[in-house]
């Protein structure tokens, strides 16, 4: 790194805006007496794509606000490489995603607390930090909070094809749910999103607008983390590269007296931490990074849903194929949306979920269902010009673990991101089954009307081997990286950060986001890592009193 051209101080620093990072920053500045700094590789943009909801086909895949990292290529996608979006900016993943609300099931967190030996990450405990931030349509409750940063809607467009489907589910044995985040979340029902009377309401908006005049917080935009500093083995800074509007151009040094937070995500942080040598011993040598201290985990323990995207043309039905591909059709979408905010414009990647088990085998449900109104090859493609669906369904509880590694030593080397889906023998046999009961439910009585045709991966596809080379032909990511600097007990070799969320044999740094997930949750992974980071704030506040 070149010389260094400015220098300062903050009490924290935090690393990455995405949702953990600008959800700690509002609540580390609420004290005044605190300085806080956020850093941000990219921007506050303003893009309207980025409020539209349906602005997502548009946003995945754009450098303007996706980090556009591709995948290895993979043996359990029969060799494909396939595009892995993170979002790029203040809100990160959240300026993209499905804008889903989801928790996961109670079990996830209980075995959290008895991984990490941690009685504080059960459910019961952690369901008061869900609710801290939640601003739930139906007001508090049990289940859900009020008044919080994080606007909980339900979606304001209606589809048939989808009722019809939640109907063939019960058919094949699905119930109904009223509610998927009261810690079980088996059956069918239309997910409930983050949204503002028909706008995305991202972690910029909720947690950095309301509160962008606290003198004590500094938002580092358009700066890249390049490696972290350290006295010994206290960090106490971060070295970053770039230009924003409020700091100098060419290198700088953002200096932590309390902490240094890692909130930059299940790519970003292990990153980050190999680059400053903190790591597995081979890898850094292979880049010549000195070894600060050895890591083995960091950056291994991938894991993801990976969704099996099947595809059936319907007949007699409107889809959004159907509207989308009509030039009246858009133009009745969009003054839909211009006068109500409501209609196609305004809808998330998937209306209706479905939890399910894929055998008797699974104690509680093990499948997860986004059913779409629409088809098309990837995001970024354009929709099919036939009406259709989508049944995506992806496997909660993955066995296989991929890692993320560098190729350069540079902040500006694109990762190795190995997922190393369909790896394992109980992944392949949950694929498979998988797919037979999405057949079964297209086949009930409830959709017959609709004459539903498998377009994608095809009928012929038959046996059990057949199933796994369709598996392997459309699966894909459905972006729910976690896990590659998992929590776990201070004497578990295999754990990054200890219960606590402090880096192992290092003072005075946290990692606070997906990546600390010893095991993905059973669900979308936004609301956990919110949920993640509202603890770090309150086991940082604690430290500073102590």
């Amino acid at each position: 790194m070149t010389d260094i051209t400015h220098t300062e101080d903050f009490d924290y620093v935090i690393v990455g805006g995405g949702s953990a990072g600008c959800l700690l920053a509002n609540r580390l500045s609420a004290d005044p007496g605190v300085r806080v700094c956020l850093v941000e590789a990219g921007g506050s943009d303003r893009w309207h794509w980025i409020d539209i909801p349906v602005g997502y086909l548009y946003c995945i895949a754009n450098p303007r606000t996706d980090w556009m990292y591709r995948s290895s290529e993979d043996p359990g996608l029969n060799g494909r490489s396939i595009h892995y979006a993170r979002g790029l900016g203040v809100g990160g993943c959240s300026l993209i995603n499905a804008m889903i609300y989801m928790r996961g099931q109670a079990r996830d967190y209980d075995e959290w607390a008895s991984l990490c030996g941690d009685a504080s990450w059960g459910w019961q405990q952690v369901l008061p930090l869900f609710k801290r931030h939640e601003d739930h349509f139906g007001g508090a409750s049990a289940w859900h909070g009020a008044g919080g940063e994080v606007r909980v809607e339900q979606q304001r467009l209606h589809w048939d094809l989808l009722d019809r489907f939640a109907d063939a589910a019960e058919q094949a044995g699905i119930p109904r749910s009223p509610d998927f985040n009261t810690g079980n979340n088996e059956g069918s029902g239309t997910f409930e999103v983050t949204q503002r009377r028909g706008l995305r309401w991202h972690a910029r908006r909720a947690f950095i607008t309301p509160v962008r005049d606290r003198p004590n917080l500094v938002l580092r935009e358009y700066s890249s983390a390049d490696h972290l500093l350290f006295e010994g083995r206290r960090c106490n800074g971060v070295a970053v590269v770039g230009q924003s509007r409020a700091l100098r151009p060419g290198p700088a040094q953002l200096r932590a007296r309390r902490e240094v937070i890692l909130t930059a995500g299940a790519i970003g942080s292990p990153l980050l931490l190999l680059r400053s040598g903190l790591g597995d011993p081979a890898q850094l040598q292979r880049w010549q990074i000195p070894v600060r201290h050895a890591l083995p985990a960091v950056g291994s323990n991938l894991q993801d849903h990976l969704q099996l995207r099947m595809v059936f043309k319907v007949q007699g039905i409107v889809t959004l194929n159907t509207q989308a591909n009509s030039l009246f059709g858009r133009a009745a979408m969009a003054l839909e949306y211009a006068l109500r905010r409501s209609g196609p414009l305004c809808m998330a990647p998937s209306q209706l979920g479905v939890f399910t088990r894929s055998s008797p085998a699974h104690a509680t449900p093990n499948l997860q269902y986004h059913i779409q109104p629409l088809s098309l090859d990837k995001f970024g493609d354009p929709l099919h010009d036939f009406p259709a669906f989508t049944a995506s369904v992806a496997n909660l509880r993955p066995t296989s673990r991929g890692h993320v590694r560098l190729t350069g030593r540079g902040f500006d080397a694109k990762p190795e991101i190995h997922c190393a889906y369909l790896s394992t023998p109980e992944d392949r046999q949950v694929a498979i089954e998988s797919l037979r009961l999405t057949r079964r439910i297209a086949g009930m009585p409830a959709l017959a009307a609709c004459a539903p045709r498998e377009f994608l991966p095809g009928a012929h596809y038959v046996s059990d081997a057949d199933l796994l080379a369709a598996a392997g032909n459309i699966g894909t990511t459905i972006f729910h990286p976690v896990g590659t600097c998992r929590m776990g007990r201070r004497d578990d070799d295999a754990a990054v950060v200890d219960a606590q969320l402090r880096v192992r044999g290092i003072v005075g740094l946290r990692v606070a986001d997906a990546s600390v997930m010893p095991t993905i949750t059973s669900g979308n992974t936004n609301a956990p890592t919110m949920m993640i980071a509202e603890k770090a704030a309150v086991l940082l506040q604690t430290a500073a009193t102590a």
